[in-house]
């Protein structure tokens, strides 16, 4: 199946558009919304009858409305098995455009080329009528969607099942819960043999376990078919997605790899609260001396195995790609033993201490140092900073002093791969603060070997045992 939606403005080029690969499942070319705004019904009332009279005439017609862009000279391509991730605050054209690839919108200008089955999950129950039961809407969903009334009734003792809404299933769709009504629409383009998926977010509003059910759903769908997605939130695009297109104001800024897009739109969204960024600096510093409390017992044999979790750091670079105010500046990340030795190679499992040295540019009235450890997605893996200890005795810093944060953990087992860790200092609260640094990968390690089977971290282990419940032993 190949269609495509275009406006008489581009009609001469549509040969051109339609001569293209095979393996493009969607393509947007020149792609504009322009919606009429305006101040009274009044105005609209104007706009619909006296350019009509004034053309009678032949008087210039007057415009009693306002031009607003909601998506402007749009241009990319997503090939066929690609997850797209499309990020931007709110107002940015998200939600517009995915409008127009579906065909729920006309495009004011350009064109989308469709190669293939498209099922959308976009707005909270459209496609659906709310007088109609679930099991109506099923029906006339799956059709929408291009599915057979006996190829529906193959499905739909599946689609029930995947939904898992009960007998409400018989029930008028007005009278659901949110969460039914995400489930049901979910339930639907999950079984109707889609080439391309569309969701705008709409899975925040699940439960967990659907959620989950969801996730390994879409997963299965990512290894064959194409996946187009809307999100506010980086990780989500990061988790999911092979490459991603940020928007911006109806345009796109960027597009390409998921961790550079993110990291780049996490650095404006800073920028758009507190202006723009500064750069960095190196400097070094020392720190106190801790013992380890706590040790997995099987360390040690681990530890002299080719299982050993060893972990290769690399130093800090000062042009490693930053942002923020510039009050305090990052001048350098260091990871530290139990001796306040600087290390270049750790052992997952072992106690170490992060520290992270800054200089005060400007006095820091509640000051906040923190870090995350990324994998080579850039997905969070876990992290910390100083927020809560300090919460009720905030430590002021003064210009020109120079401090340090240290964070004391065990580090976790790492399955191996390529890692970063992304440190960061701030003035405020958790929720309302100035960044003034936040480098994005401030120390890279490596992990060569490992005896993580399962997950993205190993937890080391204080006790493992089988007992018998009646064994007081």
């Amino acid at each position: 199946m190949f269609f495509r939606k275009n406006t008489p403005s581009v009609e001469k080029n549509v040969d051109a558009l339609y001569d293209q690969k095979d393996d493009v499942a969607i393509k947007i070319s020149s792609l504009s919304k322009c919606y009429q705004i305006y101040e009274t019904p009044r105005e609209r009332l104007k706009q619909f009858i006296f350019p009509r009279l004034r053309k009678l005439i032949f008087l210039k017609p007057k415009i009693y409305f306002k031009e607003f862009w909601a998506l402007k000279e749009t241009n990319f391509e997503i090939r066929k098995g690609e997850t797209v991730g499309i990020i931007g605050r709110n107002g940015s054209g998200k939600s517009t455009l995915l409008q127009l690839v579906c065909g729920t919108l006309n495009p004011s200008e350009g064109v989308v080329d469709i190669n293939g089955r498209v099922a959308a999950l976009l707005e909270l129950g459209s496609g659906f009528n709310p007088d109609f039961t679930g099991h109506e809407n099923i029906y006339m969903y799956a059709s929408v969607l291009g599915l057979t009334s006996d190829e529906i009734k193959l499905k739909y003792d599946d689609i029930v099942k995947f939904a898992d809404i009960g007998e409400f299933i018989e029930q008028p769709i007005k009278n659901y819960s949110s969460g039914m009504v995400v489930r049901l629409a979910f339930a639907v383009i999950a079984h109707v043999d889609a080439d391309i998926l569309i969701i705008d977010e709409a899975l925040s509003v699940g439960d967990a376990f659907f959620v989950q059910k969801c996730m390994r759903f879409l997963r299965k769908f990512m290894e064959n078919g194409t996946v187009l997605f809307v999100s506010h939130d980086p990780g989500a695009v990061l988790n999911l997605c092979t490459r991603a297109v940020w928007l911006q104001d109806g345009e796109v800024v960027a597009q390409g790899k998921p961790k550079e897009i993110t990291e780049a739109y996490l650095e404006k969204l800073y920028e758009a609260e507190q202006g723009e960024s500064d750069s960095t600096n190196l400097l070094a510093m020392h720190a106190d001396k801790e013992e380890p409390l706590l040790r997995d017992m099987r360390l040690d044999f681990i530890n002299h195995s080719i299982l050993r979790n060893d972990i290769e750091l690399f130093s800090f670079s000062p042009d490693t790609p930053s942002f923020g105010k510039g009050g305090a500046k990052i001048v350098n990340v260091q990871m530290l033993d139990g001796n306040g030795n600087a290390l270049n190679w750790v052992v997952g499992g072992e106690r170490i201490r992060l520290i992270i040295h800054c200089k005060a540019n400007a006095e820091l009235l509640k000051p906040i140092s923190g870090f995350q450890v990324k994998d080579h997605l850039g997905q969070i893996i876990f992290g910390d900073n100083t927020y809560l200890t300090y919460r009720n005795s905030p430590q002021k810093i003064s210009k020109n002093d120079t401090f340090f944060a240290s964070f004391d953990f065990v580090m976790p087992l790492l399955p191996i791969g390529d890692y970063t860790i992304m440190a960061a200092v701030a003035d405020g609260t958790q929720e309302e603060h100035i960044q003034h640094h936040w480098v994005h990968d401030a120390i890279a390690f490596k992990v060569h070997h490992t005896s993580v089977s399962h997950g993205l971290v190993g937890v080391p282990m204080l006790d493992i045992a089988i007992k018998l419940e009646n064994n007081e032993n």
